[in-house]
C-alpha cells in the first residue's frame, strides 16, 4: 500500500490524514502536540493512520514553528544592516495606524532594537544606477560586531536594492565569508524583490527573526523522518496556499509563516466546488486559535502583502483573520465580569476534562458540563474526558461570579461565539461583504460544535461541516499545489508603456518560475504560468492587481485599453466606484507559477456499515433547558439522510452540535449540511 499523507501540527492537537492510493479512501487520526519534541507528537498521530513512514508515497505538513516564535518573542536575536543615513527606517515605521480610534493601541516593539542597527555606505538611485560603491570595510565591520556580541542573524536592507541588488550581494558574501555557518544572513531582495524601504526592510527582519528556528525544525522533521524510513521529500505548506519542498523551505523560511492555518482555506475552496457554491466564509477552530479566512468566487483570498503580529510583511498570502478563541482558551472574571480568551491551557496541561493537571474552566470544560462532548469517545476513543474536573473547573469560576455552573458554562460559550463572531466581521462587513451571502464553512476540531450559533448571530443560514473536520487543514493540503512567486518593479506610466518590455520581463519571470517548478520534480505537463501587473491611477500610493492571459499580452496593440478596462472593473468592485478617463499607471510585475499533483480520485461516499451502531440519547443543554438529545455516530450516516435537532453528532476527529431548531442533511460527499433555524 502507498499513501499521500498531510499533517497539521497545531498548537493543541497534531491532525493527520492520509490518502490510499490504491483504495481510493481517506483515514484522519490526532493525537495531542507534544511542545517539548514536536517528533513525539507527529509520529504518534502518524502511527494511527499508516503502518510505517516507508509506505508513504507523498508527504506535506503545515507548521507554526515560526509564527509560534514571533507571537511568543523566542525568535533568534538579529542585527540589521542598512545603508548608510537610513538606519531608523525599521523603527520610523509609518505614521498611520489602522486603529485610530482605539485608546488602548500600542504600536509593536520592534524585533530589533536601534542600538542593534548599522549602516554602511553606498548607493543607488531609484534607477538602479550606483552613486557611491558599498563601504566593504563597514560591512566586515558589522560581522566582526555580529560575531563578538552573539548575533544569530543579519538582515540586509539596502536602498533600491529590489532595482539592483549588487551591493546586498556583495555584502551576503562577505558575511557569509566572516561568520560562516553559524550566523544566518538574509537579504531583502530575496524576501521580498519589491518597492516600500520599511515593508521591505520588515519583510526581512521577519525571515531574520524567524528563520533560525525554522530552519532548525525542517532539519530535525526530514532527519527523523528519515530515520522512520521515509524515502520521499518532506513538503512544507506556504502562506500562499502553494507547497515547496523542505530544503527550499529551509532557504527562504519566512514563506512558512502561515504554513498551518492556509491548509484549511485551500479545502475551503476544494470543498466549495464540490457544493457547487462560489463564496464560503472558512472557520477553523482549534484548542488554541480560531481562525477565520475567505473563498471569493471559488479561489482562496490571497493578498501580496499583510501582517503579521503588526508588523508588515512583502509576500503572496491568504488573508487570515486569527484571534485567540479555541477550545483551550481559558475563562476568567476580570472586573467582575466574565472573560474568554486569549489565553490558552494549550496541549500541557490543557483543559481540566483532560485530566492533566489543569484547573482553570476553558470552552471545552464549558461545552463538557453542558453535555456537548462525548467524554468516553473523545479524538475517537482515544481520550475520556474527566466530566468531573470540568464541573470543578466551571463551579470555582461561577463561584466567584455568583453564578449557577449552567449559567456560566452557557455564558463561556456566548462570550466565545461573540468574539469568533466579530472576527468573521473583520474580514466581511468592514470589507463590504454581507456574510448573510456566504455559507459558513466549519472545521477543526472545535468548530462543528459552534459553528450553528456563530452563523445565526451573523445571520447567515447555512452550515458545512467537511469530511474529517478535525483534520481539515491536513485535508486541504493534499489537493493544494506546487507554487512559486516571482516579482519585479516595473515603474510607468500608461503613456510612456513600452509593451515588448513589458512582455520581456514578464516571459522572462516565467521562464524562471518554469525552471523553480522543474527543480521542485513538477513535470513539464503539469506546470503552467499566471500573470498579473499591478496597477494605480496616476498619483495614487495602493494599487490593485490586474490579471493578465499570458506573458506576452502586452505586446499587443489593444493592450492599453484593454488594461484600463481591467482596472476600472477591478476598482469599482472593490471600492464601488471608478474614473475610466483617468490616466493609469503601471507598478510591479507578479508571476505565479503553479505545479499541479498527481489527481485524486477518492471513492464516492458512503456509511460504514462495520462501524458501531450506538445511537443512544443524553441530556444536552441549549439556552439554559435541557433536551434529551440523539447522539450518533458520524461515519454511520448515509448521503441523503436527515437528522432534526437538537443531536450531537460525533467522529473521530470534531463533533457536530444541531441546535434544537436546526436541521442537519448529508450530501453526497459525505458533508453535513445544517440548516439554521429550520427543522420543518
Amino acid at each position: 500500500m502507498t499513501y499521500r499523507v498531510a499533517m497539521d501540527i497545531g498548537g493543541t492537537f497534531t491532525d493527520v490524514v492520509a490518502y490510499d492510493e490504491h483504495s481510493g479512501t481517506y483515514f484522519a487520526a490526532k493525537a495531542p502536540t507534544t511542545p517539548g519534541d514536536l517528533a513525539e507528537g507527529v509520529f504518534a498521530s502518524l502511527g494511527r493512520a499508516v503502518d510505517s513512514p516507508g509506505d508513504i508515497s507523498f508527504f506535506v505538513h503545515g507548521t507554526t514553528q515560526g509564527l509560534n516564535a514571533l507571537l511568543e518573542r523566542k525568535g533568534a536575536r538579529v542585527l540589521l544592516l542598512t545603508s548608510a543615513g537610513v538606519r531608523d527606517v525599521y523603527h520610523i515605521a509609518r505614521g498611520n495606524r489602522d486603529r485610530m480610534f482605539d485608546l488602548h493601541y500600542r504600536k509593536p516593539e520592534p524585533l530589533v532594537e536601534r542600538r542593534d542597527t548599522m549602516e554602511a555606505g553606498g548607493r543607488f538611485d531609484w534607477r538602479g544606477t550606483e552613486l557611491a560603491p558599498l563601504d566593504e570595510d563597514a560591512v566586515r565591520a558589522a560581522a566582526r560586531h555580529a560575531k563578538d556580541k552573539g548575533f544569530d542573524a543579519v538582515a540586509v536592507s539596502f536602498l533600491f536594492s529590489y532595482v539592483n541588488p549588487d551591493h546586498e550581494l556583495l555584502a551576503g558574501k562577505i558575511l557569509e565569508h566572516e561568520l560562516g555557518e553559524d550566523v544566518v544572513v538574509v537579504l531583502s531582495h530575496q524576501v521580498a524583490g519589491e518597492w516600500r524601504e520599511y515593508e521591505r526592510t520588515s519583510s526581512a527582519v521577519l525571515e531574520a527573526y524567524t528563520g533560525p528556528v525554522v530552519r532548525r525544525y525542517l532539519g530535525r522533521i526530514e532527519e527523523r523522518f528519515a530515520e522512520h524510513g521515509l524515502t520521499v521529500p518532506v513538503q512544507v505548506m506556504q502562506s500562499s496556499g502553494g507547497i515547496v519542498n523542505a530544503s527550499y523551505a529551509r532557504r527562504h523560511p519566512l514563506q512558512t509563516l502561515l504554513s498551518g492555518p492556509v491548509g484549511g482555506t485551500m479545502g475551503g475552496a476544494a470543498a466549495v466546488d464540490l457544493l457547487g457554491r462560489r463564496n464560503a466564509i472558512c472557520v477553523d477552530m482549534g484548542g488554541t486559535s480560531f481562525d477565520v479566512s475567505l473563498v471569493l468566487d471559488g479561489r482562496p483570498d490571497v493578498s501580496n502583502e499583510g501582517s503579521a503580529d503588526g508588523f508588515p510583511v512583502l509576500m503572496p498570502l491568504v488573508n487570515l483573520q486569527t484571534i485567540g478563541a479555541g477550545g483551550g482558551s481559558l475563562a476568567y472574571a476580570e472586573a467582575g465580569g466574565l472573560r474568554v480568551g486569549p489565553e490558552s491551557a494549550g496541549a500541557v496541561p490543557g483543559p481540566a476534562c483532560y485530566g492533566r493537571g489543569g484547573t482553570q474552566a476553558t470552552v471545552t470544560d464549558a461545552n463538557a458540563v453542558l453535555g456537548r462532548v462525548d467524554p468516553d469517545w473523545f479524538a475517537g476513543g482515544h481520550m475520556t474526558l474527566d466530566v468531573a474536573a470540568a464541573r470543578r473547573a466551571v463551579s470555582a469560576l461561577a463561584g466567584e461570579l455568583g453564578l449557577e455552573p449552567l449559567e456560566l458554562a452557557d455564558g463561556i460559550c456566548d462570550v466565545a461565539n461573540a468574539k469568533m463572531a466579530q472576527a468573521i466581521r473583520t474580514l466581511t462587513v468592514e470589507h463590504g461583504l454581507e456574510p448573510g451571502e456566504f455559507v459558513l464553512l466549519a472545521f477543526g476540531g472545535a468548530g462543528p460544535m459552534h459553528a450553528v450559533e456563530i452563523a445565526r448571530e451573523l445571520g447567515i443560514g447555512e452550515v458545512v461541516v467537511p469530511r474529517f473536520p478535525g483534520a481539515f487543514s491536513a485535508w486541504g493540503m493534499l489537493g493544494t499545489e506546487v507554487r512559486r512567486d516571482l516579482t519585479r518593479q516595473f515603474f510607468t506610466l500608461a503613456a510612456d508603456l513600452d509593451g515588448s518590455a513589458m512582455a520581456r520581463a514578464l516571459a522572462g519571470q516565467e521562464a524562471e518560475a518554469l525552471a523553480e517548478l522543474a527543480q521542485q520534480g513538477v513535470p513539464a505537463e503539469r506546470q503552467r504560468v499566471e500573470h498579473v501587473v499591478d496597477m494605480r491611477y496616476e498619483g495614487q500610493d495602493y494599487t490593485l492587481a490586474v490579471p493578465l492571459l499570458r506573458a506576452a499580452e502586452p505586446a499587443g496593440e489593444d493592450f492599453l485599453a484593454t488594461a484600463a478596462a481591467r482596472f476600472a472593473d477591478l476598482h469599482e468592485r472593490r471600492y464601488g466606484h471608478a474614473t475610466p478617463e483617468a490616466p493609469v499607471e503601471f507598478v510591479t510585475l507578479r508571476s505565479t507559477a503553479l505545479g499541479a499533483l498527481p489527481e485524486i480520485s477518492p471513492v464516492p461516499y458512503a456509511a460504514d456499515e462495520g462501524a458501531s451502531d450506538a445511537v443512544r440519547q443524553r441530556p444536552v443543554v441549549f439556552g439554559g433547558r435541557s433536551y434529551d438529545t440523539t447522539v450518533l455516530r458520524r461515519e454511520r450516516l448515509a448521503p441523503g439522510q436527515r437528522i432534526d435537532g437538537p443531536a450531537i453528532i460525533v467522529e473521530a476527529t470534531s463533533t457536530t452540535v444541531v441546535p434544537p431548531d436546526s436541521s442537519v442533511t448529508v450530501d453526497e460527499n459525505g458533508f453535513l449540511v445544517i440548516k439554521v433555524g429550520a427543522t420543518a
